[in-house]
């Protein structure tokens, strides 16, 4: 008996433009600009809201432990990418999303991995820090920022209820509960991720997240083979090496009743555009029940006494057992 919530929303990926060695202002004017041909691109197709890849304005130096790449941080609320991005999704009436790497001028210049929900407006809604920090392979986040300690907020825009579940965020189950208990319409996941470690994952956990929190997801992976000018080692044991690997891209979209779109190229830039209805969400919820079975007062109770000290896990053994 509603009328229709439908909401046009679109994922960009795209490679960097020009290679690593070049001056920092350089590569990240080239990615800004390539990033503002897709988002008019977005706009000549009436899109409403649009989510841009994990720390969009650089290269994904993280793998380096260089401090250099700081220099590429910036503030969330008055920093160039935001100014810039505020002028577009004013002028589009779009709502964009904007995952930058964040220098927190106010606490002693802190770095964070953040995503900023920029309002149809041009105004600043507010801003995401990633909860999940990778030590794994290549991926040396911790060297230049920790986990974030905004929660999981759900940002109400003039389209519809958005949150952002930053990369790695994507492997905690938990965490994307939280986004859908907060109620979140559509989680955006802002990724730079390489084939080597996660690719056979990638088409799973975001339309797992989809169907079971009953929302829809945006699942966004950078792309392309980032070289840097010098080589460095991992915890894995591999020889020293001067890239991450390939960023695979495959963007997708999935919806809370299983079905998912095509992805994205592998190889090239892309801008993925699809129309969902958001009564959708609350359908799907009628029908699977899953908020209604959740039990969430069990499983409280469960991480409740698993996170003291004096934890003791539920085992039965079997009396046979030596």
């Amino acid at each position: 008996m509603r009328e229709p919530h439908v909401v046009r929303a679109a994922l960009v990926q795209n490679k960097i433009v020009l290679p690593t060695t070049y001056p920092f202002l350089e590569q990240k004017r080239a990615i800004m600009s390539r990033v503002e041909t897709l988002i008019d691109a977005a706009a000549s197709a009436s899109v409403n809201i649009l989510c841009l890849q994990e720390a969009w304005t650089m290269p994904f130096a993280f793998c380096t432990r260089e401090k250099t790449w700081c220099e590429f941080a910036e503030s969330a609320e008055e920093g160039e990418s935001t100014k810039f991005l505020q002028g577009l999704a004013k002028k589009h009436n779009m709502v964009i999303i904007s995952p930058i790497l964040e220098r927190d001028e106010n606490h002693g210049n802190i770095l964070w991995n953040t995503a900023v929900v920029i309002g149809n407006h041009g105004n600043v809604i507010g801003k995401h820090r990633k909860n999940h920090i990778p030590r794994v392979g290549d991926f040396n986040e911790s060297t230049y920022y920790m986990e974030g300690n905004t929660g999981n907020p759900v940002f109400e825009t003039v389209f519809g209820k958005v949150a952002v579940n930053i990369c790695y965020g994507r492997h905690h189950p938990l965490n994307w509960l939280a986004f859908g208990l907060n109620g979140a319409e559509i989680v955006f996941n802002p990724s730079a991720t390489v084939g080597d470690l996660s690719e056979p994952m990638w088409p799973i956990e975001a339309r797992n997240a989809a169907i079971a929190n009953g929302y829809f997801v945006g699942a966004i992976n950078r792309v392309g083979t980032e070289v840097f000018p010098r080589p460095f080692t991992s915890g894995d044991g591999k020889p020293e090496h001067a890239d991450f690997g390939h960023f695979y891209g495959s963007s997708y979209f999935s919806s809370p009743d299983a079905s998912c779109t095509p992805c994205l190229s592998r190889c090239q830039d892309g801008l993925m555009i699809v129309d969902m209805d958001l009564n959708l969400c609350r359908q799907v919820k009628d029908k699977w029940g899953f908020p209604m079975t959740a039990r969430y007062d069990k499983y409280a109770h469960l991480l409740k006494n698993y996170v003291r000290e004096d934890f003791k896990p539920q085992i039965i053994k079997d009396p046979l057992l030596p």
